[in-house]
């Protein structure tokens, strides 16, 4: 295990000086170590940034300087400071976060937000059922249908769900993994009676898939071929949102190694072009929503122009940048 020079020097202040240090001399972790060294030493010795800065020399105990020292080691490796510390915000939400699951980026509030204003425009009214998971509201609750596709560490679902009380949330993962830590994250805030978690590929445990299969990774029949529900009893949506997969393989090398070596890879790369997932759960989206419902999409960079042909023959297609002025997500109503 690296080890911390002059372990004499078990001040606070002197300990989070050496490993600023050591961190700058990876030149991938330059331009964070600041930040990373001292969000890692808040955590260790579990106090906040105000506490830090009233007594900058407080003593650190040989056992906080241990676990500092695990701690710089594993950032030295490329480790995200997320899995370090096992928690993300999101929307205002402290999540938790495991190599299991990609870790929840701000630009994917962009997608939260546009879900929220769109729904806030199309308020419904609907007969909650008097039996079942969401029995028990009155007739007339505003209660839209909502699956989250690929739902990860939950953190879409569970600020949808925060944000929208009466909404009815499903939310599908391909992983057993990672619906485990969505599970955590919906019971952290009071939610888990609000969302239904279910291990699915897309949308297939629900009902929903492609006629044509063997051609499905054609953008033509993705786009106009059809699609059925295999049961009587699929439940249409008001709403679908997702963050797939949309990195190319070819883009592998390029990402930092903390992204490429560390997240789940199945969680970020979707064949050569990034746009295998899109072809696959646009037409099932297609099924699954009502008339008029939505279909939100996060997407990639310079992915807006093949999306856009993707939804060819949806309504009111537009796209959202983020702050960096990037298309960031998609929006289409289902015909």
């Amino acid at each position: 295990m690296l080890k911390l020079e002059n372990r004499q020097l078990t001040t606070a202040s002197s300990t989070l000086a050496r490993a600023t240090a050591q961190l700058e001399a990876s030149p991938d972790l330059r331009d964070t170590a600041a930040r990373d060294a001292f969000t890692l030493l808040l955590h260790t010795l579990g106090i906040t940034r105000a506490q830090f800065y009233a007594d900058p020399n407080r003593e650190v105990t040989p056992e906080q300087q241990t676990a500092y020292e695990a701690a710089i080691a594993r950032r030295l490796k490329h480790e995200p400071i997320q899995y370090i510390t096992g928690e993300q915000e999101f929307y205002g939400l402290a999540l938790r976060v495991t190599p299991a699951v990609l870790i929840p980026r701000p630009e994917t509030e962009h997608l939260v937000e546009a879900v929220l204003t769109e729904l806030s425009n199309n308020q419904k009214e609907t007969v909650i059922p008097s039996e079942g998971r969401f029995s028990g509201r009155s007739r007339g609750t505003p209660a839209f249908r909502i699956l989250d596709v690929g739902t990860g560490s939950g953190a879409i679902a569970t600020a949808l769900a925060r944000h929208l009380p009466h909404a009815q949330i499903t939310a599908t993962d391909i992983s057993p993994a990672a619906l485990e830590i969505a599970k955590e994250n919906a019971a952290r805030h009071g939610l888990s009676d609000r969302i239904h978690f279910l291990e699915s590929d897309l949308l297939e445990k629900l009902g929903f898939v492609i006629l044509s299969e063997a051609s499905r990774d054609s953008a033509r029949d993705a786009v106009e071929g059809p699609a059925v529900a295999l049961s009587n009893n699929n439940v249409l949506f008001d709403a679908i949102v997702s963050n797939p997969p949309y990195v190319p393989d070819s883009d592998r090398p390029t990402l930092h190694p903390q992204v490429r070596d560390h997240e789940p890879a199945a969680a970020l790369f979707a064949g050569a072009d990034g746009l295998a997932i899109y072809r696959r759960l646009i037409p099932q989206a297609r099924a699954a929503l009502v008339p008029n419902g939505l279909l939100a999409l996060e997407i990639g960079h310079d992915q807006r122009d093949a999306v856009a042909t993707l939804l060819s023959g949806w309504n009111s297609v537009r796209f959202i940048d983020d702050l960096q002025s990037i298309p960031r997500v998609a929006l289409a109503r289902r015909p």
